[in-house]
């Protein structure tokens, strides 16, 4: 399906905020609010975890708004050169960028019947983070969040026995390992007491009210304990839950478009929110049921 893209800026909380977006050249049959990852202070809107992951979904009939929240400060330990690009700053200016980005989303030109949020790792934290701060608000809230290989706690749960046995066989199994993601987490909220705030890692916190959400883990990414800890954290307060294991790819795996896997992920999230009823409507699934895709080969 042809689409049409554009760049544009929109009024944040702390300034202007520049968002991308993706229409089908027909009528939208859905909306989605998207923020990519890179470990809170790394990506952009022309990584293909942003710009790819849009274009596919928009092809397929969904309207998609790309932010381009601000991303923290380079850490010194990451080996990257400490260049900004832009607005660098800590919690939490992106996820009320991401805030701001949705409640735009909601009220602009952009036309789509109803309105989801989703994101992946860092990102797939922020929109978690975002719904609950909607929620606490009363503003209106998405009517799907999707949760793409997500990192919402702030500590990483212990992996189970399968995960960790393949974690193991990657080359670089300590680079996302439990210690590598609580330094992380604490670089992006840099105060340490931060890090138990629900709108910065929603896992553990009150999570009833919670709009259908669909989680995607990669199966070889110590952060699937996270997403799957998640799903079953929302099972329990009666949230309708999706949540499905990509088999055989890593954490990132969107960000390569040509990993089969990385289409077939594309194909889940774009088929779960043109099938999810929007709010306000009847819901067909029993609420707090807790689904998984089999694997597969």
């Amino acid at each position: 399906m042809p689409i049409t893209t554009k760049d544009r800026t929109i009024d944040g909380p702390y300034g202007t905020v520049a968002v991308r977006v993706y229409t089908p050249d027909t009528s939208a049959r859905a909306g989605l609010v998207w923020a990519h990852g890179g470990a809170f202070y790394g990506g952009d809107l022309d990584m293909p975890e942003s710009d790819w992951v849009a274009r596919r979904l928009a092809e397929r009939g969904i309207a998609v708004v790309a932010v381009d929240y601000a991303l923290a400060p380079v850490p010194a330990w990451s080996g990257e050169a400490p260049i900004d690009r832009g607005r660098r700053s800590h919690y939490p200016v992106a996820s009320e960028e991401v805030t701001a980005a949705f409640l735009w989303a909601t009220t602009s030109d952009v036309q789509a019947p109803a309105w989801a949020i989703g994101g992946a790792s860092a990102g797939a934290a922020l929109t978690a983070g975002v719904t609950l701060r909607l929620r606490d608000s009363g503003r209106p809230l998405p009517y799907a969040v999707v949760l793409v290989y997500p990192v919402v706690h702030a500590e990483l749960p212990p992996m189970t026995a399968e995960l960790a046995a393949k974690v193991g066989t990657l080359p670089d199994a300590d680079a996302i390992g439990a210690e590598a993601v609580s330094r992380m987490n604490l670089h992006y909220v840099r105060d340490p007491a931060a890090l138990a705030e629900p709108y910065a890692f929603p896992g553990g916190h009150d999570l009833q009210g919670l709009p259908p959400t669909f989680i995607l883990n990669s199966d070889i990414d110590s952060l699937r304990a996270s997403g799957q800890q998640y799903g079953a954290e929302l099972a329990t307060a009666g949230v309708d839950i999706v949540m499905v294991r990509e088999v055989g790819v890593r954490h990132g795996h969107l960000n390569e478009p040509d990993n089969p896997g990385a289409s077939r992920s594309i194909d889940r999230i774009a088929d779960w929110l043109l099938s999810t009823t929007p709010i306000g409507a009847a819901p067909e699934r029993r609420p707090g049921s807790l689904q998984s895709a089999p694997p597969e080969d």
